[in-house]
């Protein structure tokens, strides 16, 4: 099973499903995201990265 879609814990303890797909989960992030990295380069951008990956937590995605 891909550890990106693997359900994680939630607050209480409690298993939890993401409730979307990961593709589709957290589109304003993962625009500026995308953006940065093909115009800037990934090392240079690691707010919006984290940004990211912190949305897809907070939807249940184990990143």
């Amino acid at each position: 099973m891909n550890s990106a879609t693997s359900p994680s814990l939630n607050a209480t303890g409690e298993v939890s499903k993401p409730k979307k797909k990961i593709c589709c989960a957290c589109p304003d992030t993962k625009k500026l995201r995308d953006e940065c990295v093909v115009e800037y380069g990934e090392a240079a951008c690691a707010k919006w990265i984290e940004a990211h990956r912190i949305c897809l937590r907070a939807e249940g995605f184990n990143v």
